[in-house]
């Protein structure tokens, strides 16, 4: 007997399921953009229990007839393509057939449709991939999908699902992306019967960003010249030069109309805006690149997320000039830059106080003789810092004079051994992290009360996340109360934490939390990654450090239990020792 054998339908069906829809939010995608290529001019999405128990999708586009009903749930099935050349100039968000018929697999389906030319609609009911009816309908012109118990049939993946908020913030964060996509689209979300969020049709793309991702968002952005080259159109809304906002969450990329992924527009973005924000701040960025269908390539991901451009070093270099064309129009006689403020306060806001940097008059005054003993012993014929490192804490000393400040951050010492050349963010990023993870143990750690509370707006997901996360944050020294739907007050933040700098700080770490970066259930890995966080944002925020205080820092650094490394793991420091140099040049270097 043969070991290889067909799947049956159902299965076959059942496996394609789980590549297209991996969760709620990828059925509410597949049906949205099926609106959206059938012309609708309003769609209304409704789900209920995360999108777990009821979705369902409404437009007003062209409808089906009866036989396309039946023939639109069958696999490979598709209006919008028909051979393998049109992959190349594919204009359409659906086009492989398959998304329909894997949904029908694994849940309890209901179709209706109507052409607006007939008076009658048809109904579809099918179960687990079985038809259970068809037959006519009353119904406006159109097309209604519902999807009801998700992944019934499939228990092993609906036991991966997240909470019913963290997936109906996926689906929120969705209907608000393809929203701005198509501002031409009137959009209604309900969430358990409760509206989240309507949109009427507007040819105005800053009122649709206001509607959809509030004022505060859409009030600092401005036009984007468009920009043409080779087929390729740039467009949109970004931030002006010198406001930066702490998170990505408000970068949009879309190409041809699809809400996509792109590290080249990513890349570009970052790249342009390097010099006209704040490190470690982002632009709010709404980027349109309208390009022929045949120089992306929307196939390489099963949920068409990402795509791939043919060109992408022209793609990428038109939106950096479109950024710095902008940049250069505001300011045109400007050489140097305003200095940059952060958006949420237009002040600088370090995350930890100045205070936080401890001496220790014990170990400061001059070079520890057991420490030079070893570097200059035959057993470490090198010299090197970093077998003198080896030493317990108490023998970490300063020994290193300050010769020059360099370019990109560096500063080069001389020591008795040679010369070290210290990454300056690096050293102070240790320094910092080493600092919070001392503020307390793994249990409760101290709290300064605020007097004037500060107020955070959060949108859907990250107010999950808050919810989620509200335990460690607290466990920190954090006081987080809820005063309105996705309003949150901060009362009370941790003594190593500047009070101008709370609601960033906040958005920085929801944002890593969003990314899986926060340990939930380990209190002392969190800790940790807190402690990295706030350590990376000081070095990036802090004011450069005069000479008197540049002096001091290997001093400091070298007081670290890991003075080698940074938080990240990245080298601290590196050394050029006499004898390298001697090396180097073939001779002595005192002759």
């Amino acid at each position: 007997m043969s070991r290889i054998r067909i799947l049956p339908e159902q299965v076959a069906n059942q496996i394609a399921a789980g590549e297209v829809v991996e969760r709620p939010v990828g059925a509410v995608k597949e049906l949205l953009e099926n609106s959206l290529d059938a012309g609708a001019t309003k769609v209304d999405i409704e789900y209920r229990n995360g999108g777990k128990s009821y979705i369902r999708v409404t437009d007003n586009g062209c409808g089906m007839l009866p036989d396309e009903v039946m023939l639109s749930l069958e696999r490979h099935a598709t209006s919008k393509i028909q051979n393998a050349k049109d992959l190349d100039k594919v204009i359409s968000f659906g086009f492989r057939g398959e998304a329909l018929p894997s949904i029908a697999s694994i849940s309890k389906f209901t179709m209706r449709s109507r052409p607006h030319d007939r008076t009658e609609g048809t109904e579809l009911l099918i179960s687990s991939g079985k038809i259970i009816h068809q037959k006519t309908c009353g119904m406006p012109p159109g097309t209604q999908i519902e999807v009801a118990n998700l992944f019934f049939s499939l228990p092993a993946r609906k036991k991966f699902l997240k909470t019913e908020n963290t997936e109906a913030a996926h689906i929120s964060r969705l209907c608000k992306l393809y929203a701005i996509a198509h501002p031409e689209v009137a959009f209604t979300v309900y969430s358990n019967q409760r509206k989240v969020f309507q949109s009427p049709a507007c040819s105005d793309l800053q009122e649709r960003i206001s509607e959809v991702f509030g004022s505060e968002v859409s009030r600092d952005l401005i036009s984007l010249t468009v920009h043409k080259y080779d087929g390729c159109r740039i467009s949109g809304r970004v931030s002006p030069p010198g406001i930066g906002r702490p998170t990505r969450q408000d970068i949009v990329t879309v190409v041809n109309g699809r809400p996509v992924e792109s590290r080249t527009l990513l890349f570009a973005l970052t790249e342009a805006y390097h010099t006209l924000i704040p490190k470690g701040k982002y632009p709010a960025a709404f980027i349109f690149v309208e390009i022929a269908p045949d120089q992306i390539d929307v196939n390489i991901h099963p949920q068409k997320r990402e795509i791939r451009f043919r060109s992408e070093g022209q793609v990428r270099r038109l939106l950096i000039e479109s950024i710095l064309n902008m940049a250069e129009m505001m300011h045109p006689a400007k050489k140097q830059a305003e200095p940059l403020i952060d958006v949420e306060n237009h002040r600088p806001s370090p995350i930890i106080s100045s205070n936080l940097i401890s001496t220790n008059s014990e170990t400061s005054s001059g070079i520890n003789k057991e420490i030079v003993e070893k570097s200059t012993s035959p057993a470490n014929k090198t010299g090197s810092v970093a077998a003198a490192l080896t030493m317990p804490q108490s023998h970490h000393v300063k020994s290193w004079r300050l010769l020059a400040r360099l370019k990109q951050n560096l500063a080069l010492f001389e020591t008795s051994s040679g010369l070290i050349i210290l990454h300056l963010n690096a050293a102070r990023e240790r320094i910092r992290f080493e600092q919070i993870l001392d503020c307390g143990d793994s249990g409760s750690r101290l709290s300064q009360q605020l007097l004037l509370p500060i107020p955070v707006q959060l949108d859907n997901l990250t107010t999950e996340l808050l919810k989620q996360h509200q335990g460690i944050l607290k466990n920190e020294g954090f006081s987080i109360e809820e005063f309105g739907r996705e309003f949150y007050r901060i009362e009370a933040i941790p003594p190593w934490l500047e009070p101008g700098a709370a609601e960033n700080f906040l958005r920085h770490f929801l944002d890593s939390a969003r990314e899986g970066g926060i340990h939930l259930r380990k209190p002392d890995l969190a800790h940790k990654e807190i402690a990295k966080l706030a350590a990376r944002e000081v070095s990036q925020n802090e004011d450069p450090l005069p000479d008197d205080q540049l002096a001091e820092l290997p001093r400091q650094l070298l007081e670290c239990k890991q003075p080698l490394n940074c938080p990240q793991g990245k080298v601290t420091f590196f050394e050029l020792t006499t004898n390298e140099l001697v090396k180097k040049f073939g001779r002595n270097i005192s002759s």
